[in-house]
């Protein structure tokens, strides 16, 4: 009876605390969250407009939004510089704030105040143009997560250059590829990064990508590892960092962007192979990243924030850059595996930082979970205030592990929803403003529009997530192909209703439940993966005569890669042959790109015109009706793939 009644007290006691957490999440109260959401619907634009004055503009705009669809203009006669709202304007009050934490997998630390931060940046904007580049030039930024990738993206912002970040664990060929298509003037990058001990040299991939990209004309190196920096031989239009910066003049004022100004090009996967250079603008982006961090993670001064994005990816632009920031909040980096050198580098390292906002993907809670909740134990992780996760539905059991040991059942659980065309945050629960629902993003934030659709346009209890009203941080099109933009995101229905390629559904109570993509980009580790790209990837080996790749469902990664592979006629297949692909693979795309299953078939399901019936295999691996074959033109191959899909099966099960 004691026990029973002391259990009773316990989970009293941490209702009520978890109440109280959640009641001091927000300055708002319900009714004020209420009328922030009327707002949104009836004036959006009005909304919009009052969000934007929380930035420092440089000259104030006419026009609040210009819409020609699918094409929007927000605040296009305003002026303001991306680099002066997230560093400049904070000098005054936070000078010496921690802006950036930065440890690597060695324990090396360091530690910027804003302050030195905006040294750093001036500086290196000034180099910057002393190398000739200017306004609206490309600059690419491969690098690993050092704060010198911060330091980067935001000189670039200073001097109204425009940065192209390519994540650091793309192969040359993908380096190369981005470089090409953005044309861009100078790359910045480091001589090297370790990852699980293991020394990767970005000198030889850059290189490498560089025998064919003409329009770099200057190379600079930051000497991230100095262990292996005295044996790289640079040419005469590559140079370091650390030389540039001591030369380079101590004042570089801001360029005036108008608000329509291209800020980025961030390349996301496409269904044809051919990757899409999404474009974001200053004013309206930052209006979006500015708004949706502080509602989403109500950020105060004392908070250190850590979300363990990449810095090549959207959230490693919006939520761990220009929105943090933008706020002058204090960002954590770490540089390297989170299971190197143990599974426990996590909670060592919030209990180090004081980690207080914990941003992270599913694919790493489902490892923590896999790992184990006795890794947690420990470590003092009371520093935790609220903790979230992007970049794929996050399961209802992978959120109630996540709220019991690592939220302790008092962080709130922010599961949000955006993509890299969106910029920001478009769904998600609001801590003090909306309900919870595990498995659920909820909502649609203020100030949006957004409902689930049939193939007919009619709001419906399940089908295509669509946002229908613009929005300030929407993209404004592909670098160079805006025929392209308009009819991948644009044609899927009669009225100028965004497609976001992600299949939903409204549960009873309104809320959403995003499903996964509904077209041909696989989700794998929280990463975008076009079919055709692994492809491609795949046909580069001269054994392949062709292939084809579906994502499969996986409890660890969300999507694994499954691949279908033909030989040529005159390849016997042998047992090293899966090892070859994979490595052609990881040279083509990058490690992450790599099959997790793979067989070989004797041919592929196409219909009359060629194309090949991805849904033919995903229906045969998953033992489910076929559905319509009458465009199937080589039935005959179905036998074969069945005893292919079997066998898949059964390694599949094997890996668990």
């Amino acid at each position: 009876m004691r026990f029973l009644n002391f259990v009773f007290i316990f989970l009293l006691c941490a209702s009520v605390c978890r109440a109280e957490a959640e009641k001091s999440f927000s300055q708002k109260n319900a009714i004020e969250w209420q009328q922030m959401f009327e707002h949104g619907k009836t004036d959006f634009r009005a909304f919009w407009e009052r969000c934007a004055r929380d930035l420092a503009w440089f000259q104030p705009w006419e026009t609040v939004l210009e819409w020609d669809p699918p094409f929007a203009k927000w605040f296009k006669e305003g002026t303001l510089n991306a680099c002066y709202n997230c560093v400049d304007r904070h000098l005054k009050m936070h000078r010496n704030k921690a802006a950036i934490i930065w440890e690597d997998e060695k324990g090396r630390q360091r530690t910027l105040t804003y302050f030195e931060l905006h040294r750093e940046i001036v500086r290196f904007a000034a180099a910057l143009r002393e190398m000739g580049v200017q306004k609206g030039d490309r600059i690419a930024i491969y690098m690993p997560m050092v704060p010198e990738a911060v330091v980067a993206m935001l000189a670039s912002a200073r001097i109204g250059a425009i940065h192209t970040v390519i994540f650091g664990g793309m192969a040359s060929n993908v380096l190369q590829e981005r470089i090409n298509d953005a044309q861009a003037k100078v790359l910045i990058t480091a001589n090297g990064t370790y990852r699980k001990g293991k020394y990767i040299d970005y000198k030889k991939l850059v290189d490498t990508a560089l025998q064919s990209s003409p329009t770099i004309e200057q190379t600079i190196f930051v000497e991230n590892i100095k262990d292996h920096a005295s044996n790289m031989v640079l040419s005469k239009d590559q140079f370091w960092y650390h030389d540039l910066i001591a030369k380079a003049p101590k004042k570089c004022p801001c360029e005036k962007m108008n608000a329509e100004d291209t800020l980025f090009i961030l390349y996301t996967s496409g269904t044809t192979g051919k990757p899409k250079g999404i474009m974001h603008s200053t004013g309206g982006y930052l209006v979006g990243v500015h708004a949706t961090f502080k509602w989403i993670f109500d950020v105060q001064p004392q908070d250190v924030y850590w979300s363990t994005a990449d810095i090549g990816w959207i959230t490693g632009h919006s939520y761990l850059v220009y929105g943090p920031l933008s706020h002058g909040s204090t960002i954590f980096m770490y540089e390297g595996a989170h299971n190197y050198p143990d599974v426990d580098v996590t909670w060592q390292l919030i209990e180090k930082h004081g980690i207080s906002i914990y941003y992270t993907a599913p694919t790493l809670i489902r490892l923590f979970m896999k790992w184990g909740e006795d890794k947690i134990q420990p470590y003092d992780i009371s520093s935790l205030r609220l903790i979230g996760s992007i970049g794929e539905p996050l399961n209802p059991e992978a959120w109630h592990w996540y709220n019991a040991y690592v939220g302790r059942k008092v962080c709130p659980i922010v599961d949000t929803w955006f993509q890299t065309e969106t910029g920001a945050f478009v769904l998600s629960p609001i801590p003090g403003g909306t309900h919870f629902k595990p498995g659920s993003v909820i909502q649609a934030l203020p100030g949006y529009s957004v409902d689930v659709l049939d193939e007919a346009g009619a709001s419906n209890h399940k089908g295509y997530l669509a946002i229908l009203k613009p929005f300030p941080s929407m993209l404004r099109g592909f670098f160079g192909d805006q025929e392209r933009y308009k009819k991948t995101y644009w044609s899927m229905w009669d009225k100028p209703y965004y497609f976001a390629g992600d299949a939903a559904r409204k549960d009873e109570d309104g809320d959403i439940w995003v499903e996964g993509r509904s077209d041909e980009v696989m989700k794998v580790n929280g990463h975008r993966i076009g079919t055709a790209e692994v492809e491609n990837a795949l046909v580069q080996n001269l054994v392949v005569a062709e292939a084809a790749v579906i994502g499969v469902s996986d409890s660890v990664k969300g999507q694994a890669i499954a691949a279908f592979i033909v030989l040529k006629d005159s390849v016997m297949q042998h047992d090293g042959i899966l090892d070859e692909l994979q490595l052609t693979v990881k040279e083509y795309l990058g490690a992450f790109a790599r099959p997790d299953y793979a067989v070989f078939v004797n041919a592929l399901p196409k219909n009359r015109s060629g194309k090949i019936l991805r849904r033919i295999l995903r229906s045969l691996l998953e033992e489910k009706p076929l559905g319509n074959v009458v465009t199937l033109k080589n039935r005959h191959c179905l036998r074969d793939l069945e005893k292919a899909c079997v066998k898949m099966r059964a390694h599949m099960k094997e890996r668990g």
